[in-house]
């Protein structure tokens, strides 16, 4: 059976290869931010913080983060700009560390329910109908059995789409004319899951934040009509974000956490962007798991979120 590893040597090249413009606008900054000194002082330090805002860190975590490596060269007297790399490094890390709560799975472990229900939530192209796809693929690679629900039934697109990935990837998907109801489409697409022995079943659903009181009622109903089909369903909300938006990726963050109960995340599109100090800020902000980053367009470019391996890449 397959392993999905970030130890493995092309998995980390693939990863690295995805964040080449985030790290190359990031050290570029970097190196301009300590030219011509020899200590950290509070100019680096200011220096510092506006090279990770203007990396879409986001204001809250950078404050954070450079009071951490302040006080380390309060402590740290011989602390030089040579050891700022290694010191921003560590910090940013840590705090990944801390932040994150979410238990990294291989694709190929065990659910702990049968079938697993994920519903799938973001705005429109932010690369959510893809990602379901990319799971599925990753989840059958796994040996598993995957159903998916087209309960995206606003936009004919999204269900056209969702049904090329399930004959591509070769799963089976459960769906209904355009305009239906998505809470029935999500029962048809579990109820149908749970007879045949499902390992997981991904339902799409719509991606309009024009009308936040639709959204939050529609997704509340889908919600409680998976429930009635397996008790506690969904087992995992996953919000899918757009890194290379940047800043608006916070604002559709907190919409749609207000608007549903969010326990995953998935940060697209990293490799087209210099913006992706926006997965640092996120799992700041929000304390929400990245749970999976997009990095390319191939099936094997959406990644399981390692912390170490990901500010390793950014940092190599």
């Amino acid at each position: 059976m397959a392993k999905f590893s970030f130890l493995r040597k092309d998995s980390e090249n693939n990863l690295e290869k995805g964040l080449e413009k985030t790290k190359e606008s990031i050290f570029k900054k970097l190196s301009r931010a300590v030219v011509g000194k020899s200590t950290v002082d509070d100019e680096v330090l200011d220096n510092l913080e506006e090279v990770l805002v203007t990396s879409d860190v986001g204001v809250d975590t950078t404050l954070r983060i450079i009071d951490r490596i302040e006080k380390r060269a309060s402590y740290d007297k011989y602390l030089n700009t040579n050891e700022l790399n290694i010191i921003l490094k560590e910090e940013i890390e840590a705090l990944l560390t801390e932040n994150n709560t979410g238990k990294l799975l291989e694709f190929n472990a065990p659910l702990h329910e049968k079938p697993y229900v994920v519903m799938v939530v973001g705005v429109n192209g932010v690369g959510k109908t893809t990602t379901i796809g990319k799971l599925a693929y990753h989840y059958k690679q796994a040996g598993k059995i995957v159903y998916l629900g087209a309960a995206d039934t606003f936009r004919a697109a999204a269900v056209d789409q969702l049904s090329i990935w399930a004959e591509r990837v070769g799963v089976p998907i459960v769906k209904q004319q355009m305009g239906s109801d998505p809470a029935s489409v999500a029962f048809d697409a579990i109820s149908s899951a749970k007879s045949n022995n499902a390992d997981i079943v991904i339902i799409d659903t719509a991606g309009r934040l024009h009308n936040k009181i639709n959204l939050m009622n529609e997704l509340s109903k889908i919600k409680k009509v998976m429930d009635k089909v397996i008790p506690g369903a969904p087992h995992e909300v996953l919000l899918i974000l757009d890194g290379s938006t940047g800043q608006n990726a916070f604002e559709q963050a907190r919409q749609f956490i207000n608007a549903t109960q969010v326990n995953a995340l998935a940060i697209t599109k990293l490799d087209g962007t210099a913006k992706g100090g926006v997965v640092l800020g996120i799992s700041d902000q929000f304390k929400i798991p990245v749970k999976y980053i997009g990095i390319g367009e191939k099936m094997e470019d959406l990644k399981l979120f390692n912390k170490s391996e990901f500010v390793d890449s950014l940092f190599s």
